[in-house]
C-alpha cells in the first residue's frame, strides 16, 4: 500500500463534482463518472494517469509506509490539529510543463508552509525508495537540487522546487491543447477562481501497485 497527503476540494465545493467528472472518477467514493465529450479526442486516454491519482494537489507525495497506517494517521491528525485553516488563492487553469492544471493565481505562503510541514513532519513514516522507484523519478533529467531532494525526501519537487497544481490531463501537443483547454474551461466555468479555504488534509491510499488512489480520510484543520 502507498499513502499520500493531498489537498482535495471539499465535498460541498462544486469543484469536487466537476473536476471528478472531468477525470472520470470520484476519489471519495471510487465511482466511475461519465466524462464530457472532446471533439476528435479520447478524453479517457487524455485523463488516464490523472484519473488514477484522483482530483488533488500534492502536499506529501505518495510513499510506501515504513511504519503502519495507525502511526501515520496519528501523526497526520496531530499535524492537522495544530494547523489553522486559511484562504486559498484563486486558482487558474493553465498549461504547466505540457499538462493542463489548476495553479495558484498568486503564491500562497500558507500553502507552501503546509506542504513543507507535511513533507518533513511525516517523513519518518516513509519507506526508503527502491532503486526502481528512484529510477521512475528520472534523476538523470533532474537538476542537482532536485536530485538532492530525491536522495533525501524521495521526490524531486518539494520545498523550493514545489508548486501547487491540480493535474487535469497528460502532456498535450499544442494542437491537442487547442481542443482540450476551451472544453475544460467551459466545463469548470468560474469555479477555479472562486474563493475557498483550506480546511482539511486528505489522506489518500493506493491498495496495490497500479490501483487507483482513494480518499481514506479527511482530517479537519483545527489550529
Amino acid at each position: 500500500m502507498r499513502v499520500a497527503v493531498y489537498w482535495a476540494p471539499r465535498l460541498d465545493d462544486a469543484l469536487h463534482r466537476l473536476g471528478s467528472q472531468w477525470l472520470g472518477r470520484d476519489a471519495e467514493t471510487g465511482a466511475a463518472l461519465q466524462q464530457p465529450e472532446l471533439p476528435g479526442l479520447d478524453i479517457a486516454e487524455i485523463t488516464a494517469e490523472a484519473r488514477g491519482y484522483g482530483l488533488h494537489g500534492t502536499l506529501k507525495p505518495p510513499f510506501r509506509l515504513a511504519t503502519d497506517w495507525h502511526a501515520f494517521r496519528a501523526d497526520a491528525m496531530a499535524l492537522a490539529a495544530r494547523t489553522r485553516p486559511f484562504a486559498m488563492p484563486p486558482l487558474v487553469l493553465a498549461e504547466h510543463h505540457g499538462f493542463l492544471a489548476l495553479l495558484e493565481g498568486t503564491k500562497s505562503p500558507e500553502l507552501q508552509a503546509l506542504c513543507d510541514t507535511c513533507v518533513e513532519a511525516l517523513d519518518r513514516h516513509r519507506a526508503t525508495p527502491t532503486p526502481e522507484e528512484i529510477a521512475r523519478r528520472r534523476p538523470e533529467r533532474a537538476t542537482e537540487r532536485q536530485r538532492e531532494h530525491i536522495h533525501r525526501w524521495g521526490y524531486p519537487y518539494v520545498f523550493d522546487e514545489w508548486w501547487f497544481h491540480v493535474t487535469l490531463s497528460r502532456r498535450l501537443t499544442e494542437a491537442e491543447r487547442a481542443v482540450v483547454q476551451p472544453v475544460l474551461a467551459a466545463h469548470l466555468g468560474n469555479l477555479a477562481a472562486q474563493a475557498r479555504r483550506v480546511t482539511e488534509l486528505c489522506l489518500f491510499t493506493q491498495g496495490a501497485p497500479g490501483a487507483p488512489f482513494l480518499i481514506a480520510e479527511r482530517l479537519p484543520l483545527l489550529g
